[in-house]
C-alpha cells in the first residue's frame, strides 16, 4: 500500500510540473480543441506544410521560397475554413502554378492541392 502511494504520488508530481504544449507562433502544428488559432500560426504551419512537402517530394524545390499571396475565409464542408493560396510562377508544369491549402479556423489541416477546391 505504501509503495502505491509513492508510485502515485511521483506521477502526479511529474504531471503537475510537466510544461504544457500548445501551438502557436514558432511552435508546433498540432492543436487542441475548436478554440480559433491567429491568422499568423495558421501561416506558420502552412509554410511548415509546403516546406514539407517540398522535403518529400511532392512539391518541387522552386516552392520552397514561396510566400502565400491570399489568405481568406471560406465556407468549407464543415463550416468556416482558411484558404491560402501559393502562386509559384516558376513551377515546370503550369497548370500547377497555384498551391491551396485549407485549415480549420482551429488550425487544423485539412488538404493541400492545386485546383483550389
Amino acid at each position: 500500500m505504501k509503495s502505491f502511494i509513492i508510485i502515485a504520488a511521483s506521477l502526479l508530481s511529474t504531471l503537475a510540473f510537466a510544461p504544457q504544449a500548445q501551438a502557436g507562433e514558432g511552435g508546433s502544428c498540432h492543436f487542441h480543441g475548436n478554440k480559433p488559432v491567429s491568422e499568423a500560426a495558421v501561416i506558420d504551419c502552412a509554410n511548415q506544410r509546403r516546406d514539407s512537402l517540398v522535403k518529400s517530394g511532392k512539391l518541387e524545390n522552386s516552392w520552397s521560397k514561396v510566400q502565400h499571396s491570399k489568405m481568406e475565409q471560406i465556407d468549407g464542408s464543415k463550416g468556416k475554413e482558411w484558404k491560402l493560396t501559393y502562386q509559384n510562377a516558376a513551377a515546370t508544369d503550369k497548370a500547377k502554378q497555384n498551391l491551396y491549402m485549407f485549415y480549420a479556423l482551429a488550425g487544423h489541416f485539412i488538404a493541400a492541392n492545386h485546383t483550389g477546391k
